[in-house]
């Protein structure tokens, strides 16, 4: 009874869903490649230590070319050339006191107590920052790992060690968000033990450490904290900011929704000191507003309410990068994730709006109307703006003011008003995104790669989509890079080496960004596979390289049309015709597969002795699977050409020709015979091929031994045949024995 009720919205949800998205099925990748495949075909490079698990931090290191890897009881310098190549490892375990007592706290020894790396910053020229949970004892140490290149270094500097607090979490099930400008370093953790007092908190360097307000809802409710970065807001270094993204408990909520999670985004200036009387080394410039991704419905909206990650992609502007966000939902009915994009201006005129307000404990959230003092709480002390030199000079005012309004009354709304792309029902979540912005013969395209918690990446490429800014995802491959189909825990790429650094608790994972020859041998299935990266060459589907001339580079990412670009390419490889044999009253399948995922499958079929093709229908004796055709209750009028062609945005290629002829109980018991008799004749294997030939076409032996190909069934598992079929099947066809009585022969009803 107590799944009634959900069971009875699930029709509801699926309409809402069907309308606002316009498909009731999540996307399909155009190509979708296995960790065997990845591995053998595709460079796929992994590593992992021995006894060692939780890859959590990642660190690409460009000017050293090293990937740096914090894990458990371990830091990992990598090759980001090869990282299975050149490693150096060094262990940094919790010393034995600190396991002990760990594990007389309650804690699991063997799982929790030991120390987890989390975070991983460059210092400075010659050290790394390095944060782990110790055990519940949070540490963090400098590692100098030098700067040659030639001989890679990762030495620990026990004398160095600090204290972690406020810096590292305490529980190993809890991520780290931080970020490290001139030496300080700003991060969102929990600051205790027991994981409920979370802060924004601000430590190393030379100027005082701050913190949020501890214990107050209002400026955070059980945060989960994503990222943190470091935004430039003008010429001027006093008005940076460093913005925080998080997911909390909305404190806004009406009470009869009940604990309702929203994702945010969150604001400090750079150079706050905190105040002078009230809020002594607090914040008192910390804002923060909701971040929505949602999709518009008959019924409501659907909110990817729990941002899971984000990736700042740098512009040419550096105040203006874009940001790109990863959601789930918290719903217990339907299983979805979304990605949606956010520009810096949006959230810039989120924290220069209303701020919200809420009288007492019974009265609803409201826009402000009353008196802002001024400077505008938020506001950084600099020239830009006012003539304040210090957040102490702030009036009492202000710092109430703020210490009272943290929250912002409108959203920030993702650019277009909705997610650039979602999948709902895939059978995965979104975990980490990086992204890469790629130039392309017709413009800059930006490509994400998404982690899931299957140990999946999906690469989806941004494109217009009608009048800019709106554009739309699409998802062009699904590349499985773990074994075990552990999750995704961190993400890095280098656009400059053309990589994929991806974690996971087993392992780490290195892949290129690009596989070009996966998309096929034809200038039509490289232009289809709408891949920025790749281009015709006039002889192959290779890298795209924007200096090389674009003479014989054939590219069409935006819309993925090969009828003008390969309208005079030669280097189609020539469609053979390929012979299949079945026996009337049996079954024959005609095998074809194409390469996309994306392609619809349509078959064509010609009569022996006509001209005409006719389509062959989706019903009766003909079933269409994804590996091909399957023709039940043979008739010797399905004898004849069978064209099959894959349709991909409009654009037909053919793929394979099939000859079909159906055998009559004479000719098919002669062929058994002769296979029979087969590998004891002293004339070779291939001659009993060419006298079976001249049984179906005398005088000739068709395209040779090679062309002939006996029906087979699909790999998918076979419709059950009629039991009295069974028992008289062919050995080599699987095909019955025929029947006394028959129907007309040249007779076709499909």
């Amino acid at each position: 009874m107590g799944r009634a009720p959900a069971a009875a919205m699930i029709p509801g949800l699926a309409l809402l869903w069907a309308a606002a998205l316009g498909v009731a099925a999540p996307s399909t990748p155009r190509l979708r490649l296995s960790f065997q495949e990845l591995q053998a075909r595709h460079g796929l490079r992994t590593f992992r230590l021995e006894r060692t698990c939780c890859y959590e931090a990642l660190l690409v290191d460009e000017e050293r070319g090293r990937l740096f890897v914090g894990a458990e009881n371990h830091v990992a310098s990598l090759s980001l050339d090869n990282i299975s190549k050149r490693a150096k490892k060094l262990a940094w375990p919790a010393p034995v006191e600190w396991r002990e007592e760990c594990n007389w706290a309650g804690k699991d020894i063997a799982t929790e107590c030991m120390n987890f790396v989390k975070l991983l910053h460059v210092y400075n020229h010659t050290h790394l920052l390095v944060c782990g949970t110790g055990a519940f004892h949070p540490t963090c140490a400098f590692v100098e790992v030098g700067h040659r290149l030639e001989e890679p270094m990762l030495r620990l500097d026990l004398q160095s060690l600090e204290d972690g607090k406020g810096k590292s979490p305490y529980d190993p099930k809890h991520r780290a968000a931080s970020v490290l400008v001139g030496q300080e370093l700003y991060s969102g953790v929990a600051a205790d033990l027991m994981g409920r007092d979370f802060t924004i908190f601000r430590s190393l360097g030379r100027r005082p450490s701050l913190r949020t307000e501890p214990h107050d809802s209002r400026w955070l409710n059980e945060p989960k904290f994503v990222k943190v970065f470091w935004i430039p807001e003008s010429e001027n270094p006093d008005d940076d900011k460093i913005y925080f993204f998080f997911r909390e408990m909305a404190v806004e909520a009406a009470p009869a929704l009940g604990r309702l999670s929203v994702s945010r985004v969150g604001q400090i200036c750079r150079n706050d000191v905190g105040g002078q009387r009230s809020l002594v080394s607090k914040w008192t410039t910390f804002l923060k507003a909701r971040l929505v991704c949602s999709v518009l419905g008959v019924e409501g909206d659907t909110h990817f309410d729990q941002i899971q990650d984000v990736f700042l992609l740098p512009s040419r502007d550096p105040r203006n990068p874009l940001l790109y966000a990863v959601f789930s939902t918290s719903s217990g009915i339907f299983q979805g994730s979304a990605v949606c994009v956010y520009s810096m201006n949006d959230i810039r005129r989120a924290f220069l709006g209303p701020f919200a307000h809420k009288e007492g404990p019974m009265h609803q959230w409201v826009s402000y109307q009353g008196r802002v003092p001024y400077p505008r709480p938020g506001m950084c002390p600099s020239k830009t703006f006012g003539t304040f030199s210090s957040t102490k000079d702030f009036p009492d005012d202000v710092i109430q003011f703020a210490r009272n309004h943290p929250l912002m009354y409108n959203s920030v709304l993702p650019m277009g008003g909705r997610p650039l792309f979602l999948q709902v029902g895939a059978g995965y979540t979104f975990t980490q995104i990086v992204a890469d912005r790629v130039a392309a013969a017709d413009g800059h395209y930006d490509v994400l790669f998404i982690g899931t918690d299957t140990g999946m990446v999906l690469k989806v490429i941004s494109v217009p989509k009608g009048s800019r800014p709106s554009s739309e995802g699409l998802l062009l491959e699904e590349l499985n890079v773990f074994e075990d189909s552990a999750a995704v825990t961190s993400m890095q790429i280098s656009s400059k080496r053309h990589q994929l650094y991806v974690a996971s608790r087993s392992a780490v994972a290195q892949i290129a960004l690009h596989r070009c020859a996966a998309h096929g041998r034809a200038c039509a299935e490289c232009c289809l596979a709408r891949d920025p990266y790749c281009a015709w060459d006039g002889a192959a589907c290779t890298r795209f390289q924007p200096s090389v001339k674009r003479r014989f580079r054939r590219q069409d990412v935006r819309n993925g049309d090969p009828s003008t670009l390969c309208s005079g390419d030669m280097s189609r490889p020539t469609l053979l015709e390929r012979k299949v044999f079945g026996v009337e009253g049996g079954s024959a399948f005609l095998e074809c597969e194409p390469r996309s995922l994306q392609a619809r499958v349509n078959w064509t079929f010609q009569r022996v002795g006509e001209q005409a093709r006719t389509q062959v229908p989706a019903e009766g004796r003909a079933e269409r699977t994804a590996q091909g055709l399957l023709l039940r209750g043979l008739r010797r009028g399905d004898s004849g050409v069978y064209l099959c062609a894959a349709v991909e945005h409009g654009f037909s290629q053919p793929l394979r020709r099939l000859a079909l002829h159906v055998l009559n109980a004479a000719q098919a018991e002669r062929l058994a015979r002769i296979e029979e008799a087969a590998p004891a004749a002293p004339l070779g294997p291939k001659l009993w091929y060419r006298d079976f030939l001249q049984l179906v076409e005398p005088g000739g032996g068709g395209g040779g031994a090679n062309s002939l190909r006996m029906c087979r069934p699909p790999p998918a598992p076979r419709p059950p045949l009629p039991e009295q079929r069974r028992k008289g099947r062919n050995r080599r066809t699987h095909a019955p024995e025929p029947r006394a009585e028959r129907g007309p022969r040249s007779a076709t009803h499909w």
